[in-house]
């Protein structure tokens, strides 16, 4: 049986990283970091997102159910999440504008009422989007930060080959093995967290089309109000002419 050298090294993940160098060590303990973060984030914002679309799915359901909007406003009073934000501030700036409702042409209310719709959708989807940074940014640092630990070990394999005068693969193996070690942190690391956040980049893309949904359907009932009291004023003009 040929001796190789190698038994001497414990060539397991474990004994490998507390072999390494102590910046590879650095390198492998960030990496394992960002991953803990990612899932972290990845458990927060799958909790976060599904209940936001369930509440912005109630409200969606209750706006296109309503004939007016003080009867979806009357529902929205006691419920959470951006789909109700959306009707209140509706429904805040119809009285808001009471007094002139049915008195001038209500283009001015409406294009009021679809500004403050708008502005709340985007401070939601800018809400919802909070952390996906971090993901984007593992995704993208995570595989050169394992190359760099990688290019740090290797080096030092080097100098160890250098000093000891020989090519033996005893020698050179475990240190370029620890330094590989560091590049499939690297991926292990990265590969989820690119998955995950073209993942909730999709939800929260759909996210914000329910909540565009939402708005829709209640500059609708908008309208139709600001309608009815239009031609509430114009009965009233022409039994006054009588």
């Amino acid at each position: 049986m040929v001796e190789t050298g190698l038994s001497g090294h414990d060539m397991s993940p474990w004994g490998m990283f507390m072999a390494a160098d102590y910046i590879v060590k650095a390198v492998m303990i960030g990496l394992v970091s960002a991953s803990l973060i990612t899932l972290i984030i990845w458990v927060a914002k799958t909790m976060q997102l599904s209940g936001a679309r369930a509440q912005a799915n109630k409200a969606l359901r209750e706006v296109l159910k309503a004939v007016s909007l003080d009867d979806v406003a009357k529902i929205m009073e006691k419920r959470r999440g951006a789909g109700a934000i959306l009707v209140q501030a509706a429904a805040e700036e119809m009285r808001v504008s009471g007094d002139l409702a049915g008195r001038i042409d209500p283009g001015g209310i409406k294009e009021r009422v679809s500004s403050r719709l708008s502005r709340i959708e985007v401070a939601a989807g800018r809400r919802m989007s909070r952390s996906l940074g971090v993901l984007a940014s593992v995704g993208s640092v995570g595989p050169f930060v394992g190359l760099f630990g990688t290019v740090w070990g290797i080096m030092n394999a080097f100098i160890g080959i250098a000093e000891t005068q020989t090519t033996n693969l005893a020698v050179v193996a475990p240190g370029i093995a620890e330094a590989l070690l560091a590049t499939a942190f690297g991926l292990v690391a990265a590969i989820p967290a690119v998955v995950i956040y073209n993942a909730f980049a999709r939800s929260v893309t759909g996210y914000r089309q329910l909540l565009a949904d939402v708005s829709a359907g209640v500059e609708r009932l908008v309208s139709r109000d600001l309608d009815r009291l239009s031609l509430a004023g114009h009965a009233t003009l022409a039994r006054a002419a009588e």
